[in-house]
């Protein structure tokens, strides 16, 4: 597994032969926004554990535990299902220390800080966020 919170600050960082908190990865991976309606959802029903336990299935436990629970929960979305091979969803607080993906073939998502929707209009302040590099799903 990949010194997760060690690499070279904040954002994606990209496995590299020999990662250690005293060899911290320096490889940065492109940060992205996509825009799409379902995973605004997936944001929604994460900030207000809706189903019950989706907000940990994310966020909380091992990267096999965590990966499984974000292919479920995107395959999973109602319009456009996505599959991916290695997802993984983290919080802004793992993205501010410094992520190091475990390989070449995961993704990362960055689940928004629940703190900054104001609850008016949950989606539509998914959708921002989302925009907001690196605040989104």
């Amino acid at each position: 597994m990949a010194a997760h919170g060690h690499p070279g600050g904040p954002g994606i960082w990209k496995h590299k032969q020999g990662s250690s908190i005293n060899n911290k990865a320096d490889v940065p991976v492109v940060d992205v926004s996509y825009q799409n309606d379902d995973l605004a959802g997936l944001i929604v029903n994460a900030w207000n554990d809706n189903p019950p336990g989706l907000y940990n299935s994310l966020t909380v436990g091992t990267i096999a535990q965590r990966t499984q629970a974000a292919q479920a929960a995107l395959a999973n979305l109602p319009n456009k299902p996505i599959g991916l091979a290695q997802p993984i969803v983290i919080r802004e607080d793992e993205y501010n220390d410094g992520w190091e993906c475990d390989n070449d073939d995961q993704v990362v998502f960055v689940l928004p800080n629940e703190s900054r929707n104001s609850g008016v209009d949950l989606l539509e302040t998914a959708r921002l966020l989302m925009a907001c590099v690196p605040n989104g799903i």
